[in-house]
C-alpha cells in the first residue's frame, strides 16, 4: 500500500522556516497531475512559492484547507494512483499522522546542528550555516550584492543529499564582519579561500549568485585546486552593463517603500516581494557598518558605474565542469552576458524569468544542479 502512496508535506524553503501557510489549491482531489506540475501555493514570511507534485498520479485527498497554518513536514495532501482504495487512503493518512510526533521529534534534533554559526576565515568572522553529510564533493552556495544565506531558502536543502551544503553571509553582509578591507571580486574570493580552510574543505563544487558569481569564477581564477565545478546564476563579470540605479538604491534606501521598488527589480513576479521580506531587508540595512560595506563593495566592483572584471579568459580556460543560468527578463545584470561565456558551458536561460533564477525557477534550478553534480561527482 504504502509504495502506491505519496504524503505531501509542508515543505521547508528556509533555514527559520518552522510552519507555512497554505494559501491556495491549484489542484483539485481526484485531478490527475504529472511530476512537476504545480499542486498549491505556499507561503512564508519572505516568499510565496509554488509546490510541484513530486510525481505522476492522483491527488485523492486534500488533508489540509486553503488558509490553514502548519508545521514543516505536516501532511497536506496525499497522492497516489487511481487504483487504490479510499480505506487504504485513509489508513495511509491515520497511520502517518500518528508518527508526526515522533517524526518532528526527530527533525528538531537533527536541525539543531544546522543553526548559523560564526566561523573564523583570515581577516574577518563569517555567518555560516551547515546542512547534510555525506562522502559526496561538498557545495559552497556565494549569494550576491546585498544578499545573505536566506538567498538559498529554496536551494541549500534541497542539494543536501549524500553532500554538504554550505552557504554563507559575504564580508560586509548578514551576520558576518561588517568592515570591508577590500571589496573587490579578489579581495572577497581571499575570504572565501580562507573560510574553505577554516572547514577543511580541500575541493568544493561552488554555486554564486550575481556578485557571488563573480567571486566564484574569481576563486577559480585565484585559486584553482579549491574549485570542482562551476554553477552560475547571473553571474557578474561576462558584460560591462549593470544596473546602476539598483546598486545605489538598494544601498542608501532608508524607507519601506524605497526598499520596495528596488527589490522588485529582482524578479520578474512583482509579486514574490513582500511586506515582511523589505522590512527583514531594512533591518539589516540598518545595522552598523552595513551601508559602509556595501558602498565599499560596490565602488571596488562597479567602478564609474560599469561592472570592473572581466571574467571571460577565466572560463575559456577552465578545465572544470561549468553551467550558467540566467533569467532573460533580469533587470540588474543584462542577459547578454550569457552570450560571453564559452560554448563549453551548459546555459540555461529562462524566459520571465528576474535577477533570482534560484527562487522564480527553484525546482528547475536545483534538478538540474543536482544531475550536474551527479554526473560530475
Amino acid at each position: 500500500m504504502t509504495q502506491d502512496v505519496i504524503p505531501l508535506t509542508m515543505p521547508k524553503f528556509g533555514l527559520a522556516m518552522t510552519e507555512g501557510k497554505l494559501a491556495s489549491w491549484t489542484v483539485q482531489a481526484g485531478q490527475s497531475v504529472k511530476q512537476g506540475d504545480e499542486l498549491a501555493d505556499i507561503e512564508t514570511s519572505k516568499i510565496t512559492s509554488g509546490y510541484e507534485s513530486p510525481a505522476a498520479g492522483t491527488l485523492r485527498k486534500q488533508v489540509a484547507q486553503a488558509g490553514e497554518t502548519l508545521g514543516v513536514g505536516a501532511l497536506i495532501g496525499v497522492l497516489a494512483d487511481a487504483s487504490v482504495s479510499d480505506a487504504d487512503i485513509d489508513a495511509f493518512i491515520a497511520k502517518f499522522q500518528s508518527e508526526q510526533t515522533t517524526d518532528e521529534t526527530e527533525d528538531t534534533a537533527s536541525t539543531r546542528n544546522t543553526e548559523p554559526h560564526q566561523v573564523d576565515a583570515g581577516e574577518y568572522s563569517l555567518n555560516v550555516r551547515e546542512v547534510g553529510d555525506g562522502e559526496g564533493t561538498p557545495l559552497l552556495l556565494i549569494h550576491g550584492f546585498g544578499g545573505d544565506i536566506s538567498n538559498w531558502m529554496l536551494t541549500q536543502e534541497a542539494l543536501a543529499s549524500g553532500r554538504r551544503v554550505i552557504a554563507f553571509d559575504l564580508p560586509g553582509h548578514g551576520a558576518s564582519s561588517k568592515t570591508v578591507k577590500d571589496g573587490s571580486l579578489a579581495g572577497l574570493a581571499s575570504a572565501v579561500n580562507a573560510l574553505l580552510d577554516a572547514l577543511s574543505i580541500s575541493k568544493a563544487h561552488v554555486m554564486g549568485h550575481s556578485l557571488g558569481g563573480g567571486v566564484a569564477v574569481t576563486l577559480l581564477k585565484n585559486h584553482a585546486d579549491k574549485v570542482a565545478s562551476l554553477s552560475l546564476l547571473a553571474p557578474a563579470g561576462f558584460e560591462k552593463a549593470v544596473n546602476m540605479e539598483f546598486i545605489t538604491g538598494f544601498t542608501e534606501a532608508d524607507r519601506n517603500r524605497a526598499m520596495q521598488q528596488e527589490l522588485e527589480k529582482l524578479v520578474h513576479d512583482k509579486g514574490l516581494i513582500g511586506r515582511k521580506m523589505v522590512d527583514s531587508v531594512m533591518r539589516a540595512r540598518r545595522l552598523d557598518g552595513a551601508r559602509d560595506a556595501l558602498r565599499t563593495i560596490a565602488a571596488a566592483c562597479f567602478p564609474n558605474g560599469e561592472q570592473g572584471d572581466d571574467l571571460r579568459p577565466v572560463l575559456e580556460a577552465a578545465s572544470i565542469p561549468v553551467q550558467l543560468f540566467w533569467g532573460e527578463a533580469d533587470e540588474v545584470l543584462p542577459v547578454a552576458g550569457a552570450d560571453n561565456v564559452p560554448d563549453s558551458v551548459e546555459k540555461h536561460l529562462f524566459p520571465g524569468v528576474g535577477h533570482l533564477p534560484q527562487m522564480e525557477k527553484a525546482s528547475e534550478v536545483n534538478k538540474t544542479t543536482e544531475a550536474f553534480l551527479q554526473k560530475h561527482a
